[in-house]
């Protein structure tokens, strides 16, 4: 009887998942932000970092290392949210900005509901 795969392995595939969207939204390729970027205080490092670069370099980094350690995930998760007003503000295109929402959606949920 094949088990159900672990909220680690759940996020695991999920991140993939949004790293994908991201790439084919186009929103994958840019420089890695410098070192002092990296000790923003403000939520999402928006003072130091476009949306796009903290998904990819603190919060895909961060999930990833929490997944590869089995390491406790954090109590909640509310990234859709931001995500959804960035791509509105930048005017991203509809398929686009719907399988981001809902990729980020489905990662706030493994993590909150875990």
């Amino acid at each position: 009887m094949p088990t159900e795969p672990s909220v680690h392995d759940a996020l695991g595939a999920a991140l993939r998942e949004l790293e994908a969207t991201m790439k084919a939204a186009n929103m994958w390729r840019m420089d890695k932000p410098e070192a002092a970027a990296f000790n923003s205080r403000q939520p999402f490092c928006i003072d130091t970092m476009s949306l796009p670069q903290w998904l990819r370099f603190v919060f895909i980094a961060r999930l990833d290392t929490l997944v590869e350690q089995r390491a406790p995930l954090p109590a909640s998760c509310d990234v859709a949210p931001a995500v959804d007003a960035y791509l509105i503000q930048e005017g991203a295109r509809a398929q686009d900005r719907m399988l981001l929402q809902k990729v980020v959606e489905d990662i706030d949920r493994l993590i909150t509901e875990n």
